[in-house]
C-alpha cells in the first residue's frame, strides 16, 4: 500500500505535508502531547495549526512551555481554538486528569498524536514505580490513550473509515531490545533468549550492559510503541480507527535533556543526518492525515520513516507480543479496557 506522495523523504517537512493534506487536516480535532519550544511537538501543531483544524489541543509537562507554543501558533493562525492540557506522563494521576479534561473540551477527536517521549541515562522510575522510559514512553501513552477511546470512537462513526488515527512516535531505536517480560524495570532478573537484546548490536550499545542499560530499557520502550500500535489497529479498525508508528530521525531536541557526555556522544554517532524538527515532523503528519492510509490489511504494516511505510523489527510487530504487552499494561494502570 503506498503513501500519496511516493517522492516524500527523509528532507520533507512537516509544512509541506501540511500543505498538501489541507483538505484532511481542516475542521479536525488534533490532540498532540509533548508540546514545548523548539520540539517536534512545536513543529507538529504550528504546520497542523496552519491548515484550518477545528481545535487544537496541546498537551504537556509544564503548562508555561506548551503555552509558549500556543502563542507561536496564535501568530499564525489568529483565529484557530486552541487549548492548553496539563500532562506528565509519569504520572497515572497527571494522566487520568489530564484526559479528564480533554473529555470535558470536546466530544470527540479526530486525531490523537502520541509523541511525548523521554530518554535517560539513570535508572529512574514513573510515580508508581515503572521503569522511567518505559513508564512514560509506553504505559504513559497507553494510559493517555486508553481513556480517550470513546472520543476517537465518537469521530470514526461520523467520519470516513480510517481517518480517525492515533499516530504513536516510536524510533529506530525499538531495534535494540525486544519487551523484557521478565524484567521491564531492569532489576537485574534473568530473561529467556527471546528477550536478550540482538548480538549484533554495535559495541556503544553495550557499554552499560552490566546493571542499567539506557539504551536498551529506551529500545524497550519504542518496541512497546510500536506493539501498541499493532494492537490498536487490529481492536479498533473495525470502529473505523487506524493506529501507526513513527520513527521522525534524528532530531536534536529535548528528548535528550538527561543524557550525559558520554551518553551524548553516543546519541551523535546513531545517524549521519541529523533533521530539523520541521523535517522530523514530517512523517507523523503522513501518518496522520495521508488518505492513502486509511486501510489496513495488515495489523503489522503500521510502521513509518522517511514519510513511507517500512519494515519494523519483527519482534515489535508480532501479533502475539501485543497481546501480552496490551495484558501486562493493563496490569500496570490497574485497569482492564474493551475495545
Amino acid at each position: 500500500m503506498p503513501t500519496s506522495y511516493p517522492e516524500f523523504n527523509d528532507k520533507t517537512t512537516a509544512t509541506e505535508v501540511a500543505n498538501e493534506f489541507a483538505g484532511q487536516i481542516k475542521d479536525k480535532i488534533v490532540v498532540i502531547t509533548g508540546v514545548g519550544p523548539d520540539s517536534l511537538g512545536e513543529a507538529l501543531a504550528l504546520s497542523i495549526g496552519s491548515q484550518g483544524p477545528a481545535k487544537l489541543i496541546l498537551a504537556s509537562r509544564t503548562e508555561s512551555k506548551v503555552q509558549q507554543v500556543a502563542v507561536k501558533v496564535l501568530q499564525l493562525s489568529p483565529d484557530l481554538p486552541i487549548e492548553v492540557v496539563k500532562l506528565d506522563l509519569a504520572s497515572q494521576n497527571s494522566i487520568r486528569a489530564a484526559a479528564s479534561k480533554v473529555q470535558s473540551l470536546v466530544d470527540h477527536i479526530d486525531i490523537l498524536i502520541n509523541n511525548a517521549g523521554i530518554m535517560t541515562q539513570e535508572r529512574e522510575f514513573t510515580e508508581e514505580g515503572i521503569e522511567l522510559q518505559f513508564g512514560t514512553n509506553h504505559i504513559g501513552s497507553f494510559l493517555f490513550t486508553h481513556l480517550l477511546v470513546p472520543q476517537l470512537k465518537a469521530a470514526a462513526k461520523s467520519s470516513t473509515p480510517g481517518s480517525t488515527r492515533v499516530i504513536n512516535v516510536s524510533s529506530a531505536g525499538h531495534r535494540l531490545s525486544p519487551i523484557r517480560f521478565h524484567d521491564y524495570n531492569f532489576d537485574g532478573n534473568d530473561i529467556p533468549d527471546d528477550e536478550k537484546p540482538p548480538e549484533n548490536l554495535p559495541p556503544m550499545f553495550n557499554a552499560k550492559a552490566e546493571g542499567y542499560n539506557p539504551w536498551l530499557a529506551y529500545g524497550q520502550s519504542k518496541g512497546a510503541n510500536v506493539l501498541f500500535t499493532v494492537y490498536l489497529t487490529r481492536h479498533l479498525a473495525s470502529d473505523g480507527i487506524v493506529s501507526y508508528a513513527v520513527h521522525p530521525g534524528s532530531i536534536h531536541t529535548g528528548l535528550s535533556r538527561k543524557l550525559n557526555e558520554y551518553d551524548s556522544v553516543v546519541m551523535d554517532k546513531t545517524s549521519k543526518v541529523w533533521r530539523s524538527a520541521d523535517q522530523g515532523a514530517s512523517t507523523m503528519l503522513v501518518a496522520a492525515f495521508d488518505p492513502a492510509l486509511t486501510v489496513v490489511f495488515d495489523p503489522t504494516a503500521v510502521y513509518l520513516s522517511d514519510c513511507q511505510l517500512a519494515i519494523a523489527a519483527p519482534p515489535a510487530v508480532n501479533l502475539d507480543t501485543a497481546e501480552k504487552l496490551h495484558k501486562l499494561s493493563e496490569e500496570l494502570v490497574g485497569q482492564q479496557f474493551q475495545l
